[in-house]
C-alpha cells in the first residue's frame, strides 16, 4: 500500500502559503495538513507542539510569518521581531521534537545587506548593515535560517530556508501602512 506524504503547510491561508496549498492539492500523493490561525495560535509554543505531535507530518512548509510593508516593520519592530521569532522558532524546533524530517522555511531577501552587491550572493549573509525599515524582520529570518543551519548540522535533517524575492499576487495587501 502507498501511503501518501503528510505535508503540514503553516500560513496556508496567506498569500504564499494559499499559493503552496494550491500547488500541492494538485498532487493526489500528498496528505495536506493545515489549520486556521484561529484555531491554533502559532505564538503558542505547546499547542503548537501538541498539533506537531498529534498530526506526525512528514514535511513542514512554513509561509506563516507577521508581515508588512516598510510602515509597519518600521512603527512596530518590537512585533515584528518577537512574533517572528515565535512562529518561527515554535515551527522549526517544534517540528524537530516531533520528529519531522523535511522542513521548508521560506525566508526574505530582505536578510541581505541594505548595500549588497548585486546579484546578490548567498554568501553576502550578515556582511553588512541591514536596512533600518525592516532589521527586525530581517534579524527573526536570519534566526530561522540558522536554527535550521544548525538543526542540520547537528542531527542530519533536511531542514531547508527558501529565498523568495520580493512577491505579489492573488491575495496580497496592497494597505499603504501595512502591504
Amino acid at each position: 500500500m502507498n501511503k501518501k506524504k503528510k505535508i503540514f503547510i503553516a500560513g496556508h491561508e496567506g498569500m504564499v502559503g494559499s499559493s503552496v496549498m494550491r500547488l500541492f492539492k494538485q498532487n493526489k500523493n500528498y496528505k495536506l495538513i493545515f489549520i486556521e490561525k484561529k484555531k491554533l495560535n502559532l505564538l503558542d509554543q505547546k499547542k503548537v507542539f501538541n498539533f506537531l505531535t498529534k498530526y506526525k507530518p512528514d514535511s513542514t512548509i512554513i509561509a506563516a510569518a507577521k508581515v508588512g510593508g516598510i510602515y509597519a516593520n518600521s512603527k512596530n519592530k518590537v512585533n515584528f521581531l518577537y512574533d517572528n521569532l515565535q512562529i518561527q522558532n515554535n515551527l522549526i524546533y517544534g517540528s524537530f521534537l516531533a520528529g519531522v524530517k523535511n522542513l521548508i522555511f521560506l525566508g526574505s531577501s530582505c536578510i541581505y545587506p541594505k548595500n549588497s552587491l548585486q546579484p546578490i550572493k548567498e554568501s553576502y549573509l550578515m556582511t553588512g548593515s541591514l536596512e533600518e525599515t525592516n532589521d527586525a524582520y530581517s534579524v527573526a529570518k536570519i534566526s530561522g535560517l540558522k536554527l535550521c543551519q544548525y538543526l542540520n548540522e547537528k542531527f542530519n535533517l533536511n531542514y531547508k530556508t527558501l529565498m523568495p524575492n520580493n512577491l505579489y499576487g492573488p491575495g496580497d495587501n496592497y494597505d499603504k501602512k501595512n502591504s
